[in-house]
């Protein structure tokens, strides 16, 4: 699996994970809010000037979010990470090692 594709399925957990504590919706749906915000990852996961060399959004040097989708992001991540490792800790370890080792 490509980096980006891994991206991409990680940061779909944590929308998922975050949507079902936050908004109630069932456990691996989102509501339409989280699926435009999924969707405008997705979008900028697709553009990024880094592609397969692309480190964590964390350490990433190019801004490519808005301010407003950035920080709803960055909210999600915040909530989501330390919960990742309960509903996903392969995904999770993944994430850690990359933003600790890789990046």
């Amino acid at each position: 699996m490509s980096r980006l594709e891994r991206e991409k399925r990680t940061i779909r957990k944590m929308l998922e994970i975050y949507c079902w504590k936050k908004h109630g919706v069932q456990k691996g749906e989102l509501c339409p809010e989280c699926r435009k915000l999924l969707r405008y990852a997705y979008e900028r996961l697709e553009v990024c000037p880094f592609g397969e060399d692309k480190p964590t959004c964390k350490r990433c040097p190019v801004h490519c979010y808005t301010p407003e989708m950035r920080s709803r992001i960055k909210e999600v991540m915040r909530f989501s990470g330390p919960r990742l490792f309960l509903y996903s800790p392969l995904s999770w370890l993944v994430h850690e090692l990359r933003e600790k080792f890789l990046d």
